[in-house]
């Protein structure tokens, strides 16, 4: 991979964009998200971190090249972008973005495809899409309306400003806002938590979740019987409510629970 990164450690799979200072991606570094999303399944990760190199996360798709390309090959590339994005969003683990400096355009898009959005305090989110003449061609638009509403998300299209990560945070778009120098400890330390979880609930309840934003409350509800079915007999479950049961017999409350060994089977 010259343009990017995969790294394992803990369960927690990591894909870093390396192409600073700005990681314009292009079909070469989605061909290399695609080759290192099959390495993050056969490894069974339990956990993925989008990450980037550099003062800024992403200043979006590599549009040199655009002007001189015809038409049917641009429409082809933005399909291969839209594939892999897909990937990201429909990976059955928890993915988190972790986020520094500007993040624009096809690089917000790509964060949007993320669970949890972590930033640096002096990050920038924006879209300057309609600036040169085109829409948001990986799903931003309605993804920054699915989280900040609709109104906001169109005058953030309308205007391309830079919205700070304080703000993003306000509504909802961004998890966490921290330190500079905090950043990727913070994201780590939070996925190789959520890794030693249950793995196979958080897919469950990701999936609920996208039902019912794409469906609607009744579609998730339709779907979660049928959801909950395969967990009845899965290890996790199995010692997972033998140590409630224990905690609770024995006094004890939730909190004081050690840690379940969870296997994600």
């Amino acid at each position: 991979m010259e343009q990017s990164k995969v790294e394992f450690v803990d369960n927690v799979a990591t894909i870093t964009m390396n192409k600073p200072p700005d990681n314009r991606f292009g079909l070469q570094m989605m061909d290399e998200f695609d080759a290192a999303l099959d390495e993050i399944i056969a490894a069974k990760a339990r956990a993925m971190i989008l990450a980037a190199e550099g003062p800024d996360f992403c200043h979006g798709g590599d549009i040199l090249g655009w002007p001189d390309m015809p038409r049917h090959e641009i429409l082809a590339m933005l399909r291969r972008y839209n594939e892999v994005a897909y990937r990201i969003e429909r990976l059955p683990i928890p993915v988190i973005a972790a986020v520094q400096g500007l993040c624009n355009g096809g690089g917000y898009e790509l964060a949007l495809r993320t669970d949890l959005i972590f930033a640096t305090k002096s990050a920038r989110f924006s879209n300057t899409e309609q600036q040169i003449g085109y829409i948001t061609g990986i799903g931003g638009a309605y993804r920054s309306a699915q989280r900040a509403g609709r109104q906001l998300a169109y005058e953030w299209l309308l205007t391309s400003e830079e919205v700070p990560a304080e703000v993003m945070l306000h509504h909802g778009v961004v998890n966490r806002v921290v330190d500079e120098a905090e950043l990727l400890t913070e994201v780590t330390e939070f996925a190789r938590k959520v890794a030693k979880g249950p793995a196979l609930v958080h897919a469950a309840h990701k999936q609920l979740l996208r039902y019912a934003a794409t469906n609607g409350i009744q579609a998730a509800d339709d779907a979660m019987v049928d959801l909950f079915d395969p967990l009845i007999a899965s290890y996790d479950l199995e010692i997972g409510m033998k140590s409630a049961v224990d905690v609770y017999l024995a006094g004890g409350s939730f909190a004081d629970r050690p840690q379940v060994p969870f296997e994600g089977r």
